[in-house]
């Protein structure tokens, strides 16, 4: 049986007939509009995300099969989230909070490329990357949560994969994120007004009070705000 593949990388359950995916397969006879339906079908999950998409073709029969990987951990986890980027210091400021049921899911997701043997392991894979993103896991720190898991805690949801929740569950984690936001916002203001009271005190010399804002603690982002690192020198031209 001669076959021939084409990979490519369509959004969650919005793939269509349009590049690159509809030129590509043109040439092969197959029918397309199937091949987007079914494409469409099994990624449906991936909605708002890039899924990597590979179509087998029989050149004889024109049947086809389709395989569909999974996006990055860290994409899924902002996906369940509900957020476009991660925390910029993951061990002192969160961003959000997941349910055990979210990582269940995630983990199932992405248990073709997690090292993990059982389901309990890949969880706490997951959850280890959700400590790096700056994102808490049933109210607490990854490594708190981890012990949990190891404690059996969640043995009866990871046993049954349980991996829905309800509409006040996801309602309450809504307003939870927006309270940690509010709270890192309120964070960031103090920290911006105690950067410019640090440059006043320096007579506006940028370079010298960078380096006391980063020793009081003031996260990168504001400080290249209020004390922007000074441009760099402009080569000599050649004579």
């Amino acid at each position: 049986m001669a076959t021939q593949s084409v990979d490519v990388l369509v959004d969650g359950g919005k793939a269509s007939a349009a590049p690159p995916l509809g030129p590509a397969l043109g040439p092969l006879g197959v029918n397309i509009g199937k091949v987007v339906a079914e494409i469409n079908r099994q990624t449906e999950a991936f909605k708002g995300m890039k899924v990597p998409v590979k179509v087998v073709i029989d050149t004889g029969t024109k049947e086809f099969s389709i395989t569909v990987g999974t996006p990055p951990a860290a994409q899924l986890i902002k996906q369940e989230a509900r957020i476009e980027k991660a925390s910029g210091r993951p061990n002192t400021e969160h961003v959000a909070d997941l349910r055990i049921e979210q990582i269940i899911k995630i983990a199932k997701m992405k248990q073709s490329s997690l090292l993990g043997k059982d389901l309990t392991a890949r969880v706490k894979e997951i959850i280890g990357t959700c400590n790096a993103m700056g994102i808490m896991v049933e109210g607490k720190h990854a490594a708190e949560t981890i012990r949990r898991v190891d404690a059996g805690e969640f043995d009866e949801q990871i046993r049954t994969e349980k991996t829905e929740l309800t509409a006040e569950e996801l309602e309450r984690l809504e307003e939870e994120k927006i309270a940690l936001q509010a709270e890192l916002e309120k964070r960031h203001a103090a920290m911006e007004k105690l950067a410019r009271e640090i440059l006043e005190s320096l007579a506006g010399d940028a370079v010298k009070a960078r380096k006391k804002m980063e020793e009081a603690g003031i996260v990168e982002s504001v400080v290249d705000k209020v004390a922007p690192k000074p441009a760099a020198a402009a080569p000599p031209e050649k004579k």
